[in-house]
């Protein structure tokens, strides 16, 4: 379906494709320059940056289509609509041909709700593609209050290849929006025209449909069919409101404004991943554009400029959504993550720390915290964080087995293992056959040279689920190592290393079997593979001991056993 719009939009895709053609020679060298900083900053989707140069380009040239072109999109990028349409209309005067600039005049018109204008607009070819040709003049028709041809116009933009879905859902959202609510259930059911996909705003569009027709219960059906308990607060709320029988209303699209906004958002979804992220941010923009106030248009534009590494423009735009939005929470998480990556843990935890105090009773918001807390390995702080996720569980689930297993790693750091072991066991009642925890568990038994058969057991279970995961076919030549079984673990140890070249941990086990099996030679060649991977101080001082005095006369000196193999122990 995205790759369908993708062709459908090919001609506007390629708009975005920044016009590099050289500035002519009597340009003067102010042009130039400035030209030269916009078209680095836009070829690392540095929006900011382009605006400011691109303005400061045409301030030299006007007129100049290319300049405009690529101004319009950087200037779209940041969410500057009311800076973009000026720029638009100069493009357009200039009778250059910008699939960029008819959108963001449509989204113009239609956010004056001039449904005249954007009408005569779409029929004088000035539009972006069939489908959004379609929806757009359907819910022009609407905001006219044309409503036949509106319905006509939806079915007409559901009969492409491909289309049916999005004429279908706007189709029910119309109908809703006028009050139709048996109509619109009708669609969204299935009933009418076959099933939609389901999407996270179809499906609250008809949950509030079914509470507008007093089928709470069905409402709440549909929502346990499609979230999770332990869903947002959005999600829970809802369920709350429906559970007292209170009549939820219908307030996902009220006009065509807000119409024309899930147009652009719908066209945005679908092509994300498969279009440029630029390309589509610029559908989010405008959606933005047309209805402010609605998270998730929002959300969809903050994470594609996180996908750009524009981080403090992602930054910004998940802080603009409200505190009284629905989407707030997620937004907020988003921040997080978002600081986080940028480096500014401070800022991450700040975030977290006040969400945790709003959303008490929200697991995902404690486990975020701990795991970005882990993630710094300040176990201490983490803990509590877990500890507070875990006691949000209301009763046993399998995906509750990644706290259980980030505790048990907090407490296994910290020395707590009498702690540590049951939160791993607990994550395994939860998840039998994970891997990670099975890896986790057997490897630090081999560690503490304990229940070395269990130990051994869990790891093999856990290479035959991930045979390409290096960490733990590593730990499958460890355990071998550390049972005396010598020979067999230099198999899997090789293995490892193959998966994981430069890993210095790997490669400095894999020194030790070739120690321990007679090959010496070799052995010293991967531990000074392993140095070069500049491995913890502390374990290049041993590997340096090692290639001074062998293995045998290093593992003397820390009091450990000696080699011995298995079959003379």
């Amino acid at each position: 379906m995205a790759a369908i719009i993708s062709r459908l939009t090919a001609g506007a895709a390629m708009g975005l494709t920044l016009a590099l053609t050289a500035i002519p020679a009597g340009a003067q060298e102010g042009l130039s320059g400035a030209y030269l900083a916009a078209r680095h900053a836009s070829l690392n989707s540095d929006y900011r940056a382009a605006a400011t140069y691109y303005d400061r380009a045409l301030a030299l040239e006007p007129a100049n289509p290319r300049l405009l072109d690529n101004a319009l999109m950087a200037h779209v990028g940041l969410g500057e609509i009311d800076q973009a349409v000026p720029i638009a209309r100069r493009l357009e005067s200039t009778g250059a041909q910008s699939q960029i600039a008819n959108l963001v005049l449509l989204a113009d018109l239609m956010k004056r709700a001039d449904f005249d204008a954007a009408l005569a607009d779409l029929h004088a070819g000035r539009g972006a593609g069939p489908l959004m040709n379609g929806l757009i003049a359907a819910w022009a028709q609407f905001g006219q209050g044309r409503m036949s041809e509106a319905l006509e116009r939806f079915d007409t933009a559901a009969q492409g290849a491909g289309l049916r879905a999005f004429g279908l859902y706007h189709k029910a959202l119309a109908r809703a929006a006028v009050g139709d609510f048996e109509g619109a259930d009708g669609i969204f059911s299935g009933e009418v025209g076959g099933p939609l996909r389901a999407t996270r705003r179809g499906a609250l569009a008809h949950v509030q449909v079914l509470s507008q027709l007093e089928r709470n219960a069905d409402a709440l059906e549909l929502l346990d069919t499609l979230f999770s308990p332990e869903a947002d607060p959005e999600i829970t709320g809802l369920r709350t409101q429906l559970s007292d029988g209170e009549t939820v209303p219908f307030d996902l699209i009220t006009n065509a404004t807000q119409g024309a906004a899930e147009v652009f958002f719908t066209v945005a979804s679908a092509l994300n991943g498969d279009a440029a992220d630029g390309y589509t941010l610029v559908h989010t923009r405008l959606a933005e554009f047309l209805d402010p106030d609605e998270g998730d248009y929002k959300l969809l534009s903050a994470e594609l400029l996180e996908a750009q590494e524009q981080y403090a423009l992602a930054i910004e735009t998940y802080a603009s959504v409200a505190p009284e939005s629905p989407t707030f929470l997620t937004a907020e998480l988003g921040r997080a993550r978002t600081l986080r990556r940028t480096g500014d843990i401070d800022g991450a935890v700040a975030v977290l720390g006040d969400l945790a105090d709003s959303y008490p009773k929200v697991a995902t918001v404690h486990m975020t915290l701990g795991d970005i807390l882990r993630g710094e390995e300040r176990y201490a702080e983490a803990l509590p964080a877990y500890d507070r996720a875990i006691a949000q569980f209301d009763a046993p689930r399998t995906n509750q087995w990644v706290a259980y297993f980030a505790r048990g790693i907090c407490h296994e750091r910290l020395d707590q293992w009498d702690r540590a072991e049951p939160d791993f066991r607990q994550a395994l009642e939860l998840e039998p056959g994970q891997p990670q925890v099975l890896n986790y568990l057997g490897y630090s038994f081999v560690e503490m040279e304990t229940n070395l058969d269990e130990a051994l057991d869990m790891i093999q279970q856990a290479v035959e689920a991930r045979p390409r995961d290096g960490y733990i076919v590593d730990s499958l030549g460890w355990v071998y190592y550390r049972l005396g079984r010598y020979a067999e673990a230099v198999e899997p140890m090789e293995r490892a290393a193959a998966l994981m070249p430069v890993d210095p941990i790997i490669n400095d086990h894999l020194g030790d079997v070739y120690w321990a099996v007679g090959r010496r030679l070799e052995a010293e060649f991967q531990w000074r593979r392993a140095l070069s991977f500049e491995p913890e101080e502390e374990d290049a001082t041993r590997i340096r001991r090692k290639l001074e005095v062998g293995l045998d006369k290093v593992l003397q000196e820390e009091g450990a056993p000696p080699l011995v193999p298995a079959n003379d122990g």
